[in-house]
């Protein structure tokens, strides 16, 4: 019986995700393709789980061939004009996000925000906006409904969102599983 329960619970969730993916517009998944693929460096922010999701899209861009980093890691590069930042933020008002993104205006950075809330703090600053349309901890008005506790669902999305942005970005480069072979990591 536990087995489906499970089974359910993970059905479920993969509903909830369908749903929200369905509603971001392909031409938002290719055009931060096209941003990248035309970009120099790209640099990654979020706090928690929405950080975890910004370092494992900063890895993957890496297996393909770009220069990715993280902001806040000892190895990170100043950030310059000409930079490209993905902020990822379901609320769009994490104050470390924000800060970052109006540092990086300051620079004269492309801002991209991946968020739920167009017209947050963040969405406000972005030039170019991946809006998922996603629960997040706050469980605003209009936000999708979720069984999941807290951000998952935006978690989840962002996720998956990014995946695709980098099949398109490895498209456009022309790199080929082999070649992000050979960057994945040889000593693990």
């Amino acid at each position: 019986m536990s087995n489906s329960i499970s089974l359910t619970k993970a059905q479920r969730i993969l509903e909830e995700v369908q749903q929200v993916v369905s509603r971001v517009p392909e031409e938002a998944v290719t055009g931060l393709a096209e941003t990248l693929a035309k970009g120099n460096r790209i640099f990654v922010t979020g706090e928690g789980r929405s950080g975890f999701m910004a370092k494992s899209f900063a890895m993957r861009l890496m297996h393909l061939g770009a220069n990715s980093y993280v902001i806040g890691e000892t190895v990170t590069p100043a950030l310059a004009a000409g930079d490209i930042l993905i902020a990822v933020s379901g609320s769009g008002t994490t104050k470390a996000a924000v800060w970052t993104a109006e540092k990086a205006r300051e620079l004269g950075c492309t801002i991209v925000a991946v968020t739920t809330d167009e017209s947050s703090p963040l969405g406000k600053l972005a030039d170019q906006l991946l809006h998922i349309p996603a629960a997040t901890k706050y469980r605003r008005e209009g936000e999708a409904a979720s069984i999941q506790p807290l951000g998952s669902l935006f978690d989840q999305c962002t996720h998956i969102l990014l995946d695709a942005v980098c099949l398109g970005y490895g498209e456009l480069q022309h790199v080929e599983h082999g070649a992000a072979f050979a960057k994945h990591s040889n000593v693990e």
